[in-house]
């Protein structure tokens, strides 16, 4: 692969980094002097490369969010490797093609006597586009891409887009800086025909520029659309009309099917790969559904988390989870949708991974996290979790692993309504917190011997106390609740009873540098830890970092082993390749081949259990 040091490797507004487009203000000065204040611009040009920029960029969002939704494209997907962290960060500045041509088409407008003062509509040139685009646009793209396939180009420019093996539609405008400039020429062709010929207008813009954006994001976007009776019923139509898995086979097998748009081309050539029409026949047949081994039921958190997931900004997703600013305009568009998928939402796929030979996939319940606090739907929430195991199990799935508020004690017991519900299941039910309290136990050092802990009676609070007791470590228990605490203490062995100590305030903890955080915590009460104290969490949200003079574990979670591939999203907060504690806890219980539902109250026996699995899998706990 060539490097940014070979000639016009990098556009010059890569630098800019996510900022490039401030490119466009002038074009926006301009477009708002001309319309608002009676500036000079004829053929408002400014307004519309704004508009044709928008669009473009519009069509990509949405072929990218139809690729990635594994409902509709699973069956006639090319390729179902998962894509990775490394694939998105190279794909990055995908969309320099379009600044480029704005630029390109700019200048053109200035200089170009026949492309200025344009009509918004002339439908001659809509004739000379189409021929120009079909004869020496295709033909001199095929030759020009062929040449890009020899050595020294190959080499040193166009393998950066063949590095993407497994395409998507941001695939297809993932170039060198020369490679932009040789193809928008190639585009110019057909715009710049009208201009000789007459009958260019504004529409002929818009019109051509989408065409080539839609062909080329379909293309590359890895689900075969084109049905196979299209070209039974017009069989001339396999040379005018390129399909996804024509163009996938120049990606995994590089020297053929080298054409635009029209195969024609390949065919006069002699460049057609032989496996094409066999290729697209099988794809369209349809794949066998796949079933994977394991699922972790997810739900989403917030309105704004709405955005953090692959089929919506791949980018944004591909990173941890914070609220940016330039999310919170989308909240006109997420809440209608939050309220559509309230009424009408089901369980869906979000993204999909293997672990060694094991196929797993994530799965969300399409509720936000203020929903599970509101009585009224919590039996609708409920519905969803147990038709989502339900589904699981008829498949086949081995393990289903609830996420954080899917198995909360108030809403189905930590998942024992299922349970109970349904005794002849054959997948699984885990919600992980076994491996949660593991990860939170391992994080306080041996020579602890003192910790205030606040939910302590909750699922987790409880299987924490009851191990650090039996490790003699002191345990400061902030409960109201004196007949919890009672059922807590009667677990501990009787001459680790006096190891718990029941407390109602948090000025309790005053003298203790381990804070263990099970419940939110108001800015006030933090100030009762003394200096240099350590706040473990196990709470969702995570607690205010409001001390300097204290520190902040993350909430319990895994880095992934590295036999891990195609994850391409990070879970939430989580960084890279890494997941919450109670999604690996799913997966060691999967890996392991345990046959026991892991519901209800944690099983303090097997927190040592678990971890040394989870270590002997390649699991590390990051905090």
């Amino acid at each position: 692969m060539g490097t940014k040091l070979n000639f016009m490797w990098s556009s010059p507004w890569q630098i800019l980094g996510g900022y490039k487009y401030v490119i466009g203000i002038p074009f926006l000065v301009k477009a708002i002097h001309a319309n608002y204040y009676g500036g000079y611009d004829v053929d408002n040009w400014c307004f519309h490369m704004i508009w044709v920029t928008i669009m473009r960029l519009t069509l990509s969002q949405l072929w990218q969010i139809y690729s990635r939704l594994h409902g509709i494209v699973k069956k006639h997907q090319i390729s179902t490797v998962g894509f990775t962290f490394e694939q998105i960060d190279r794909e990055f500045h995908s969309d320099d093609y379009i600044i480029l041509q704005a630029l390109v088409a700019t200048a053109a407008h200035v200089w170009v006597p026949g492309f200025r003062q344009l009509p918004l509509w002339d439908s001659r040139g809509l004739v000379t586009i189409i021929l120009l685009h079909v004869g020496p646009t295709e033909f001199v793209y095929y030759w020009l891409h062929r040449a890009l396939h020899t050595d020294f180009l190959f080499t040193n420019y166009h393998s950066f887009h063949h590095a993407s093996i497994n395409t998507e539609p941001p695939t297809s405008g993932v170039g060198t800086f020369l490679e932009h400039v040789l193809f928008s020429g190639v585009m110019g062709i057909a715009l710049a025909g009208p201009v000789i010929f007459g009958g260019a207008s504004i529409s002929m813009i818009y019109l051509y520029c989408l065409f080539f954006d839609f062909m080329k994001h379909m293309a590359h976007s890895n689900t075969e659309i084109i049905p196979i009776t299209l070209f039974k019923a017009f069989p001339l139509l396999k040379y005018l009309l390129i399909t996804p898995s024509y163009h996938s086979l120049h990606h995994s097998e590089l020297h053929s099917n080298y054409c635009l748009f029209m195969p024609l081309y390949d065919h006069l050539g002699g460049t057609v790969n032989v496996k094409s029409e066999a290729l697209h026949a099988r794809l369209r047949e349809g794949r066998a559904e796949e079933v994977p081994e394991f699922v972790f039921l997810a739900h989403c958190v917030d309105l704004l988390s709405s955005m953090h997931v692959s089929f919506v900004l791949r980018q944004f997703a591909s990173r941890p989870y914070s609220a940016r600013w330039f999310l919170y305009p989308f909240l006109v568009l997420i809440t209608p949708v939050m309220f559509m998928m309230w009424a009408w939402g089901k369980v869906f796929v979000a993204y999909k991974y293997t672990l060694d030979k094991f196929s797993c996939q994530t799965w969300v319940v399409p509720r936000y996290g203020f929903q599970y606090f509101i009585p009224v739907g919590l039996n609708s929430i409920n519905g969803l979790i147990e038709s989502a195991i339900l589904e699981a199990d008829k498949k086949g799935v081995k393990v289903i692993s609830l996420a954080a508020l899917n198995k909360n004690e108030a809403l189905n017991g930590g998942g024992v309504l299922f349970t109970d519900k349904h005794t002849n299941l054959r997948v699984r039910v885990v919600h992980g917190n076994t491996l949660t309290a593991a990860c939170i136990l391992k994080g306080i050092p041996e020579d602890v011997t003192e910790v205030f802990i606040t939910g302590a009676t909750s699922k987790l609070g409880r299987a924490i106390a009851l191990h650090l007791c039996r490790r003699r470590v002191r345990v400061l228990m902030l409960t109201s609740s004196q007949e919890r605490f009672e059922a807590i203490l009667k677990e501990a062995p009787k001459e680790l009873k006096r190891y718990l100590v029941r407390v109602t305030k948090y000025q309790a903890g005053i003298n203790c540098k381990t804070w263990i955080m099970g419940k939110w915590i108001s800015h006030k009460d933090q100030q009762m830890a003394p200096r240099g104290t350590h706040f473990h969490q196990f709470v969702v949200p995570g607690i205010p970092e409001i001390r300097k003079d204290c520190t902040y574990g993350k909430l319990a979670a895994m880095r992934l082993p590295t036999q891990v591939k195609g994850i391409s999203t990070c879970e939430f907060s989580c960084e890279r390749g890494v997941v919450h504690a109670c999604h690996a806890g799913g997966l060691i219980h999967c890996l392991e081949g345990w046959t026991h539902h892991e519901v209800g109250s944690i099983d303090v026996d097997r927190i040592d259990e678990v971890w040394e699995a989870a270590m002997r899998h390649g699991f590390s706990a990051v905090y």
